[in-house]
């Protein structure tokens, strides 16, 4: 059993978290920032630093052996880069040269978030015990990763079993990702709220309007 505790970023397109995380894979510190996400990439990048200042800044710390880091969308493991469709001042960026050099030369490792999740759901959560899984992330974006054969299955670049940009409506809404229709466009978080708005849903009196309060509205009828 890995016993040293791993560093990981989770890097989406509402916040930055990073963590150190023991063999057990309990969380032993945590970080997080907002992504400013509509800002340029070095502002994104800057926000990466301080939340890895932050958790660098444990004594334990010191025996982080390797970080992991699961990014929105489409990255590039192969090549080291991430272009999140949620962060557009992010397109080809060197993420994992950056984190290295911020870190002090720690290996590091980079997936999609959604083949992060299917792996930590694997080891840990719903996904256990079985040798097939899709898992599925619905966030800001949607994503997802796949189990085969009882084995992670990244993929030649980490983004296999990313499925928020299928396209399911080919006359749909114009995604940012150039396609139309996109799952991600229909079944994000954000988009969840959006077409509620467009279809006539008012929030309550709290003028909550997240996709959180479409469900809760929903589930009251």
């Amino acid at each position: 059993m890995h016993t040293d505790p791993v560093a990981s970023l989770d890097i989406g397109g509402t916040k930055i978290a990073g963590a150190l995380v023991d063999g057990n894979g309990s969380i032993l510190v945590r970080a997080q920032r907002p992504t400013p996400a509509r800002e340029d990439g070095e502002t994104v990048m800057r926000a990466v630093e301080a939340v890895l200042a932050e958790v660098s800044a444990s004594p334990l710390w010191a025996s982080a052996t390797a970080i992991g880091i699961g990014s929105a969308g489409p990255v590039d493991a192969s090549a080291g880069t991430v272009s999140p469709v949620n962060v557009a001042g992010w397109r080809g960026f060197p993420l994992v040269e950056r984190v290295r050099a911020a870190t002090g030369g720690l290996p590091v490792t980079l997936v999609g978030d959604g083949v992060a999740i299917t792996a930590a759901e694997h080891w840990q959560g719903a996904a256990r015990g079985y040798d097939n899984a899709l898992c599925m992330v619905v966030s800001t974006g949607v994503g997802g990763g796949l189990v085969l054969n009882g084995k992670l299955h990244p993929g030649p670049t980490g983004n296999a079993g990313h499925i928020g940009h299928i396209s399911v409506d080919l006359d749909g809404d114009l995604c940012p990702c150039g396609a139309r229709g996109c799952v991600e466009r229909i079944a994000s978080g954000p988009n969840i709220a959006r077409r509620a708005l467009e279809g006539g849903w008012r929030p309550g009196p709290d003028g909550d309007t997240s996709a959180a309060a479409v469900a809760a509205a929903a589930r009251a009828g």
